[in-house]
């Protein structure tokens, strides 16, 4: 590990592991239990890391090895039905609970001197967010790094599937656990078998053969796309950040899939008063732990020393610290979002992106999606290797996919903060999904993704429907010489489930409809800037 990456710290303690501990569930299920430990003389506090996705790699020299190397006992469980646990593995249901029982049984270890923390990336995420429920005293700190607290929120957006990143989780949930070999099969089947597994008509099932095999919780996560309805009752732990005590550190990536429940984290507990900070780097949800690493490794051990070990050297001076895009340079502030000017740009039927609104809602230039040939996904925030910037110049080149592009900028141009869409549209069909993209273009011509959003619009007639299209944030500063660009499209298959056209849902559509999508002058682009935002470059900060 140290080769592969740089800047690692050198260790502290020579390390020694018990494997296979058969801890007592809430229902007296052995949940199997590695302690890695350093193998010194002394007290050392506790991490618990909780993970339905094995023990082995990566987590054990990430994780187990790498803390308990720098002066930590870490408590690596494999959750209930998973990792040779015993039980049924069931998405969120038990994680509160079983959390409470292993720190009862951490509680008789004669090694627990009863200082705990909690560190781990993605669903282990949402194990510490459970644990924190009910947190027991013991609990001083805890890590989340690219981390869930909405198991609704990662499978369904506007009330579309996310639907790559569905097909993805169930294979990481049903395979990671039994071993590197095992997923790496499963990954590259699921590969293969993409294309006909979104494309199937009707979708309910069709994922069957490309994860080889049924995944009833899947099924059951795929057919209720209402947060509101019961199926989903206790799976959000968003209330937890709002009353929680507990000192958090919260990791992310502008193209972590997970992204937007970090930022929504922040801002709960920042309301809370709870101590946080936030660290978001360059990433996608997997470079966060690849590349990304010594940085994400670095943040969380500094978090766990100052609130663990009453060590806080470490820790930097500034409660946020976020990757700038376009800059490739780290920025610390205060706090998240930095004051900006919320500045409104527009589209023009020549394909230019304006600064001066319109004076009225006219129609400027419409395009036809057709779910046989869906406009396809790429880059963003994925949870598969083809996730992040990427260049659009293939996608922009489709006779559905529509581009404005604003003029050179003659200043650099911050935009820090959450990205929208204001869309004013219409259809022929009453029923579509858009599309919504921020992109740099650079001196070159080179379109690349920086955030993104979709929406899901009804309609009437011919009047066009207004909706507020969400872009997820970022931090990117926009060159001297580059230029903004708006791109919007009918669609991205299948990272989302393809619309029908007809507002039937693609569960059970055993047929589609192509539509056609009219965008209307009063639709605007919305970016968080710094500086004034009265002119194309806007104003460089202080």
């Amino acid at each position: 590990m140290r080769a592969t990456w740089r800047g690692l710290p050198a260790k502290r303690h020579d390390v020694g592991w018990e494997l296979g501990l058969p801890v007592p569930a809430a229902d007296g299920s052995p949940l199997i239990t590695d302690h890695y430990f350093p193998r010194t003389e002394g007290d050392f506090p506790t991490l618990l890391v909780r993970s339905p996705y094995g023990r082995g790699l990566p987590w054990s020299p990430m994780y187990g090895v790498l803390f308990a190397e720098q002066g930590f006992h870490v408590v690596l469980q494999s959750c209930r039905g998973t990792g040779g646990s015993g039980g049924e593995f069931d998405l969120w249901r038990n994680e509160a609970a079983d959390g409470l029982a292993t720190v009862a049984w951490l509680r008789e270890q004669p090694w627990f001197n009863g200082t705990l923390g909690t560190v781990g990336p993605s669903y282990l995420g949402y194990v510490q967010w459970a644990l924190a429920v009910e947190p027991p005293p013991e609990l001083k700190a805890m890590v989340v790094q690219v981390g869930l607290h909405d198991p609704h929120a990662l499978f369904h957006a506007d009330g579309a599937l996310r639907l790559e990143n569905a097909l993805a989780v169930g294979a990481g949930m049903t395979y990671q656990h039994q071993g590197m070999a095992t997923f790496v099969k499963a990954t590259l089947r699921l590969q293969r078998r993409l294309g006909d597994a979104t494309t199937a008509q009707p979708l309910r099932g069709a994922h069957a053969s490309a994860l080889g095999g049924e995944v009833p919780w899947l099924d059951d996560v795929m057919a209720h796309p209402d947060a509101e309805d019961p199926y989903w009752h206790g799976a959000s732990l968003a209330a937890v950040a709002q009353r929680l005590e507990v000192p958090t550190a919260l990791i992310t990536g502008w193209h972590d899939a997970l992204g937007d429940q970090t930022f929504e984290q922040y801002h709960r507990l920042r309301a809370a008063g709870c101590e946080t900070s936030l660290l978001v780097g360059p990433w996608t949800h997997t470079s966060a732990l690849q590349q990304g690493w010594p940085e994400v490794f670095a943040e969380s051990l500094a978090w766990l020393r100052a609130h663990l070990c009453d060590d806080p050297a470490g820790l930097r001076p500034t409660r946020v610290r976020v990757h700038v895009g376009g800059e490739d340079a780290w920025r610390d502030m205060d706090d998240w979002a930095p004051d900006t000017v919320a500045g409104p740009w527009f589209p023009t039927a020549e394909g230019h992106l304006i600064r001066q609104a319109p004076a009225e809602s006219a129609p400027v230039v419409s395009f036809r999606y057709d779910p046989a040939d869906p406009t396809p996904s790429l880059g963003g925030p994925l949870l598969s290797r083809t996730a992040g910037a990427r260049d659009n110049g293939t996608l922009e080149a489709r006779d559905d996919v529509l581009t404005f592009t604003g003029p050179p900028l003659t200043e650099p141009l911050d935009v820090l903060g959450p990205v929208s869409a204001r869309l004013s549209v219409s259809t022929d069909t009453g029923h579509a999904d858009v599309f919504t993209r921020l992109c740099d273009v650079d001196a070159q011509g080179r379109s690349v993704n920086v955030c993104d959003g979709l929406g899901q619009v009804r309609t009437e007639g011919r009047e066009p429907s207004r909706i507020t299209v969400p872009m997820s944030s970022t931090a990117h500063r926009f060159g001297v010489g580059h230029r903004i660009r708006w791109q919007i499209s009918g669609g991205a298959h299948p990272r989302y489930a393809r619309g029908t056209g007809t507002g039937e849902s693609p569960l059970d559509a055993t047929a589609s409809a192509p539509v056609r999508i009219t965008v209307h002058a009063d639709s605007a682009l919305v970016l968080p800037a710094l500086g004034d935002g009265s002119g194309p470059g806007g104003r460089a900060p202080a």
